[in-house]
């Protein structure tokens, strides 16, 4: 990520570089694509599944992502949500 047209975004959990991965959106630290999550999710595997297969990616790096995720879509989360200990 050390090229002028890299980016890292949304807190530093996501990056994306020409340079690793076609520039795709991986996890920061990482050369695992976003997109792979979002397929795993989406084909049934559990959280735990797939960081069992991708160990560089942290449970917090995906809690984040999931969030960016929601939160483009219905908004900021409320106090209450943290409160509640979902987080």
């Amino acid at each position: 990520m050390g090229t002028a047209v890299s980016s890292e975004i949304d807190q530093g959990v996501i990056s994306r570089d020409p340079e690793v991965m076609g520039g795709e959106a991986v996890f920061v630290g990482t050369r695992v694509l976003v997109r792979t999550l979002a397929d795993c999710l989406q084909g049934g595997e559990s959280i735990d599944s797939f960081l069992e297969g991708f160990p560089d990616v942290s449970r917090e790096q995906v809690v984040q992502v999931l969030e960016l995720a929601f939160e483009s879509v219905i908004g900021p989360r409320s106090d209450d949500w943290n409160r509640q200990g979902l987080r």
